[in-house]
């Protein structure tokens, strides 16, 4: 696919998506670390219903610090794991003792806690810190590849690819609009196509639509 129709597809779901945004509900760095290490494998609705008393409980890093996977867990245990638990309250006992209880803002330090990887980080960046970081989730990392904005086999090459491609300024944004595309058209299973605004220039609405003919 050559760049100008790339270009016209982000163009297009700029269009379609301005008001994306992270449906995590935060107000503050380490909320939006312990929501987004929650949100891994589980839906942000989910998330949603079990922050508020979390957080209600342990209102920052140095507070998470104290408290045991005993404690945590059973707040958090419709969310996943245990290992979970275990991780933030690790993660937080790190940004207590070597960050003054502040959430780091390098990619850096941040991968350097307990749980936390390149996807976790890169959301941190962005939505807490306002740091151009472009975060590659199940939904982004399908939908890139599936419209043919990018042509990798791991989250890592499509990130490389599509911040090649975006410009450095809109790569946060451009993260949103590729999640909301795909939670609500480009589906994992079943891809609306015949309602997507960008089938005419995706690369598998053509081919789909002209095999179902």
């Amino acid at each position: 696919m050559k760049k100008e129709q790339k270009f016209a597809i982000l163009a297009k779901l700029e269009e379609m998506y301005p008001e994306a945004k992270a449906e995590l509900v935060f107000s503050n760095p380490y909320e939006m670390l312990v929501a987004t290490m929650l949100s891994a494998q589980c839906t942000d609705k989910q998330v949603n219903k079990v922050t508020p008393a979390v957080f209600e409980r342990w209102p920052d890093a140095n507070s998470m610090a104290e408290a045991s996977v005993e404690e945590l867990f059973p707040m958090v245990k419709s969310c996943g794991f245990r290992s979970k638990a275990g991780n933030i309250i690790a993660a937080c006992r790190i940004i207590k003792e070597k960050h003054g209880g502040q959430v780091p803002d390098t990619m850096e330090e941040l991968t350097a806690l307990p749980g936390v990887g390149r996807k976790t980080a890169n959301v941190v960046l962005f939505n807490a810190f306002g740091i151009p970081a472009f975060a590659v989730d199940t939904h982004v990392f399908r939908v890139s590849n599936r419209m043919g904005l990018c042509k990798a086999d791991t989250v890592e090459e499509t990130e490389r690819q599509m911040t090649r491609l975006i410009p450095r300024e809109k790569w946060g944004q451009a993260h949103h609009w590729l999640i909301w595309h795909g939670r609500k058209l480009c589906k994992a299973q079943r891809p609306l196509c015949e309602e997507c605004g960008v089938k005419g220039l995706c690369s598998y609405a053509a081919k789909s639509m002209k095999n179902e003919k």
